[in-house]
């Protein structure tokens, strides 16, 4: 062994000491329940010159490290080794928790994970930038979401049109009266998801009929605008023209991006026209129909509406249901079907934020071990599911007891005293105790003008029967957040 390469491991050696005394101040410091949570998942990368490289797995736990241990760590770093200025802290696979011996190959960063296309499918791209443009991509269309599947797509009443006009679309394309299809809805509902699923579905059926690969544009209307300009500029209309019209599929999404761009629509007018004759699919998605898009061309939102048009109404509670089921069974963590029902109810006009609420959640359960509660819910989720500040009536809270536990609204000012009837009389007095500035009195002259005495003793049996039924306890805390949501 030469002189130097002893010397390198003898460098090794200590910078793999020098991590370990690291490690152990700021466990020292942050103390162990913090320590193991956020920054016992670190190894240790290579040192080039003046700076480390330190990994994590996952990007949640690098830009949290990063932003509150970050400065710490480079100060710690630099105490230990006045040479190390700056500390990297990057995502990367397990790695050992030392530096590696010095004629071993630098541990790779793995790269993202962006499935390839399948072999029926050709993601077109234009690469009429000018050279001298570092902004001006090369690439017009956008990657495909491999997520984004038929498989993937919970369908309900709000969209099963859509969804079999699109599955129609991916079986025959450009057949009489589908082309152009036009989804419309609002943001979140799934139009750009069934767009995706088209172009899989499509190039699914061309593998496995063994034909060349459906080539596909799917683009933005802002992309396709800002792609049209720099053609220009670059004095490249024509080869961004070929290009655009040479492909099977073209699919732009929020088309409303076009309103008062006059240019632009004339082109994206033309290519339409070019592409419908040539027997080429496009789909089109929007948040309004092809009728409600004011600041169109007449001559465009006609032609956008002679095809078929599918709008995806916003979710009911029974889709957001399945919806959240089946993201849950797919990601594997168990989440009780109280906090289901009660993200159901809480989230209801977006299908993106339910499935990020829902992922929260999760990511929230795995990283602290905990079980997903509905306390855990509205601890994570505070700012999405804060209440809205308004005033609750107890007609209100009657009602929504009454179908909680279906009975008749009725039931809650008469005489029965069933406990079918009279637990649920009782937890909507609880509630209307807790949820409105109605004093007990009042309270009970709604309730078949009981005694205020009466109220009170429903107040203490409920506090009584959360406190040793915790199902029970489940139940009254649903209804009140239901209430305030």
């Amino acid at each position: 062994m030469s002189t130097t390469e002893q010397g390198e491991i003898v460098e090794s050696s200590q910078i793999a000491a020098q991590w370990a005394r690291i490690r152990s101040r700021l466990q020292t410091e942050v103390g162990e329940v913090e320590y193991r949570t956020w920054l016992h998942q670190m190894t240790l990368g290579a040192v080039d010159g003046d700076e480390v490289t330190v990994h994590l797995p996952t990007r949640f736990l690098r830009d949290w490290v990063s932003s509150r241990y970050g400065t710490r760590m480079n100060a710690l770093w630099h105490h230990e080794n006045q040479s190390i200025r700056r500390v990297d802290i990057r995502v990367g696979g397990p790695v050992e928790a030392c530096m590696p011996s010095v004629s071993a190959d630098p541990v790779p960063l793995p790269q993202p994970d962006v499935p390839a296309p399948p072999r029926g499918l050709s993601i077109v791209t234009l690469d009429n930038a000018p050279e001298d443009r570092p902004d001006a991509r090369s690439d017009l269309a956008a990657a495909l979401d491999s997520r984004f599947t038929f498989d993937a797509f919970v369908v309900g009443k709000p969209n099963e049109f859509a969804y079999a006009c699109a599955r129609r679309v991916a079986e025959e394309p450009a057949s009489q009266g589908f082309n152009p299809l036009f989804l419309y809805g609002g943001v979140g509902l799934g139009k750009t998801h069934l767009m995706h699923a088209i172009a899989w579905e499509l190039a699914a059926r061309s593998e496995a009929a063994g034909k060349r690969p459906v080539s596909v544009a799917y683009m933005s209307a802002e992309k396709f605008m800002y792609r049209f300009i720099a053609a220009i500029r670059s004095q490249s209309t024509m080869e961004f023209k070929e290009q655009l019209r040479s492909v099977d599929v073209l699919m732009v999404d929020d088309l409303q991006f076009l309103i008062g761009k006059d240019n632009t629509q004339e082109e994206f007018f033309h290519t339409f026209n070019y592409l419908v004759e040539a027997g080429k699919q496009i789909v089109i998605s929007s948040d309004k129909s092809p009728s409600a898009l004011d600041g169109l061309e007449d001559r465009l939102r006609t032609r956008l509406g002679c095809g078929m048009v599918a709008d995806l109404h916003t979710t009911t509670y029974e889709l957001r249901i399945s919806i959240l089921e089946t993201k849950a069974a797919r990601a594997g963590v168990p989440v009780p079907p109280k906090v289901l029902e009660y993200l159901a109810h809480k989230i209801t006009s977006n299908v993106r934020e339910l499935e990020g609420a829902l992922n929260r959640l999760i990511a929230h359960a795995n990283l602290f071990g905990r079980a997903i509660t509905l306390e855990a819910t509205h601890e994570v989720l505070h700012d999405l599911l804060k209440a809205h500040d308004r005033r609750i009536s107890i007609e209100e809270i009657q009602k929504k007891v009454a179908e909680h536990y279906g009975i008749r609204l009725t039931d809650m000012s008469s005489a029965r005293r069933a406990r079918q009837v009279a637990r649920p009389r009782q937890v909507a007095m609880y509630l209307a105790k807790q949820l409105t500035s109605r004093s007990l009195p009042e309270i009970g002259r709604k309730f078949g003008n009981r005694d205020h005495t009466t109220v009170m003793h429903a107040v203490s049996r409920v506090n009584e029967l959360m406190e040793r039924d915790g199902s029970f306890a489940e139940d009254v805390e649903l209804l009140r957040r239901l209430l305030e949501s």
